[in-house]
């Protein structure tokens, strides 16, 4: 008799307790950050009508989160990961009270003559946010057995997206309605209520790593790990340039602003698009993981995200910019997908946070160096030509990491160990 196929239990990781814990952590953490995000946006394009300002955001939070992201790494390896995840956001917190108390409506003529104060609380936030990284990626590989780290993956993403849709959707309408300081007081409260979710995870310990190794061999040891892998480096990479060119987060305001006149309840909507597109991917990426041809999967993916930017690039109609919005999204979801599932399974638990720095590194601050890159480029460029190059290279990225990591554009299974 025929055996029959094994289903996919889609809902696996929902099973454990701390996991829940954790989803819920993630949901009102990520909500919050976001909201900020789309709040210190459009307040300071409000403030000042500059392109290049907006991009100075980006490269407020990318420098500390650098400057401390190997470090952190190493920390997160040695201490509790969740009292990590407890310091850190209970600092995004208090930065995020210190903006509503100055955003108050008597304060705009002090904050129009001193940005600076602005750009140093989004200093300490991206402090912050460089030693989360590490600690939430080692967190959820103690929480979630190896057998399920695929789908831990993807539903850990799909929070991420939700947040990505209420964050700016919530952000947009309250700043229209309210103004700045209500703005982040939402935040801040919701920032609040992710801090004492993390105290109802309860993870096993973490496995324990050489003693008598100092923090200068630890770092080293991990980035010997990620650049002795051509897989892990390859995906970091791609990620890393596409993102860097291919992202154009920091001047949605103008385009809402200024192409599409939508002002700041069409910008929240414009920044929820791309995290729509991701939740529909990841909630059928849940139910049908990718389990062969992984890596090209990834590549035409990142193609496609390409695509969508320069088209939304060249769009001026509202409607038509939220659809490729959506759609680069739903590329995106694919290689998230593949990249947090391959690193889960081929990376050693004790070295998961190290693993994880140099992936922010590559990854995570790209973001925000992405959206300098942005502010620059449309500066000199224009607004729509930047977009449509940006895009342009991202689909150079692609064409150069699929001749020079043959490796990763072989990547077939999902499954198994490191061998795999």
């Amino acid at each position: 008799m025929p055996v029959p196929e094994k289903k996919t239990d889609a809902y696996a990781s929902f099973r454990l307790p701390a996991y829940r814990a954790y989803l819920l952590y993630r949901l009102f953490g990520s909500t919050a950050i976001q909201i900020q995000s789309v709040a210190v946006g459009w307040q300071i394009y409000e403030l000042t009508h500059d392109p290049l300002k907006l991009g100075y955001i980006g490269l407020a939070e990318a420098v500390p989160a650098l400057g401390v992201s190997l470090l952190a790494g190493h920390v997160a390896d040695v201490m509790s990961r969740g009292t990590i995840l407890r310091i850190s956001n209970g600092l995004l917190f208090l930065a995020t009270v210190l903006l509503a108390a100055i955003s108050t409506p008597s304060l705009q003529p002090f904050l129009s003559a001193h940005l600076w104060v602005i750009y140093a609380v989004i200093f300490l936030t991206g402090l912050c946010r460089g030693f989360l990284s590490p600690a939430h990626f080692g967190l959820m590989g103690q929480i979630a057995p190896p057998e399920i780290y695929g789908n831990a993956s993807i539903w850990n993403a799909n929070v991420w997206q939700v947040a990505c849709i209420a964050g700016p959707a919530a952000a947009g309408f309250l700043y229209g309605f309210c103004g700045a300081a209500m703005t982040y007081a939402l935040a801040s409260a919701m920032l609040f209520v992710g801090w004492v979710c993390l105290f109802a995870i309860v993870a096993p310990p973490s496995r324990a790593r050489r003693s008598d190794q100092s923090v200068a061999a630890s770092i080293r040891e991990g980035l010997k790990f990620v650049f002795g892998n051509q897989v892990v480096l390859g995906a970091m990479s791609l990620d890393l340039f596409a993102v860097l060119f291919g992202g154009a987060v920091a001047l949605l305001p103008i385009y809402a602003g200024d192409i599409l006149h939508t002002g700041p309840l069409g910008l929240g909507f414009l920044r929820a698009a791309p995290a729509v597109g991701s939740a529909l991917v990841g909630f059928y990426l849940s139910h049908h993981p990718i389990t062969r041809r992984a890596g090209s999967s990834m590549l035409w993916n990142v193609v496609g995200f390409g695509i969508s930017m320069i088209l939304f690039g060249i769009s001026t109609n509202f409607y038509l910019s939220f659809f490729f919005l959506l759609l680069s999204g739903g590329f995106d979801a694919v290689s998230v997908f593949v990249r947090w599932t391959m690193f889960q399974i081929v990376t050693p638990d004790h070295m998961k946070g190290r693993v994880a720095a140099v992936s922010s590194i590559f990854v995570g601050s790209s973001n925000e160096i992405g959206e300098f890159e942005s502010g620059w480029m449309a500066s000199k460029m224009g607004t729509v030509p930047s977009v449509i190059f940006g895009g342009c290279m991202t689909l150079v990225v692609v064409i150069a990491t699929a001749l020079f990591a043959p490796k990763l554009r072989k990547l077939d299974s999902l499954s198994g160990g490191p061998e795999a």
